[in-house]
């Protein structure tokens, strides 16, 4: 398993570096050409709303990007710092489930609505210590067993 993790400050220009890495990194992973795209916008949504979040909230510590590469799958995790509501455990919502979730708001609802779009595998957390996007693609050559 390889992994790539980058730290950057909460400034909106580092989101463009954090797409072209974890473009890249998904290449170079074994995922397929046409769906790159689809991995830069959604790792750009979701830097932006930790970017986001991070400025609204005065947090200065960086956002967290990590590339995890396994034998059939690719995953992208996207981590802020910012305490979930009730600052309890970490509560994780797959899917489509985390655009409904009635305690996310405005454009917070709005970037994870796009990346539930574009990802079928995505899992939204958080927690006390923060929030984590964390998405997934199959690597070409892949084949699913029966």
């Amino acid at each position: 398993m390889a992994t790539v993790e980058l730290r950057f400050s909460a400034q909106p220009e580092h989101v463009r570096t954090a797409r072209l890495v974890a473009a890249a990194v998904a290449r170079r992973a074994g995922v397929e050409e046409a769906v790159l795209d689809e991995v830069r916008l959604a790792v750009g949504e979701a830097c932006s709303r930790a970017v986001g979040l991070h400025r609204s909230n005065g947090l200065t510590a960086p956002v967290r990007v990590v590339l995890i590469e396994e034998e059939k799958v690719f995953s992208i995790e996207v981590g802020d710092e910012v305490p979930g509501p009730g600052g309890g455990p970490a509560d994780a919502v797959s899917g489509i489930d985390a655009v409904l979730d009635p305690d996310i708001e405005g454009e917070d609802e709005m970037g994870l609505a796009v990346i539930s779009g574009l990802v079928d595998d995505v899992e939204v957390s958080s927690g006390e210590s923060g929030g984590t996007i964390r998405m997934s693609w199959p690597v070409a050559g892949a084949a699913e067993v029966p």
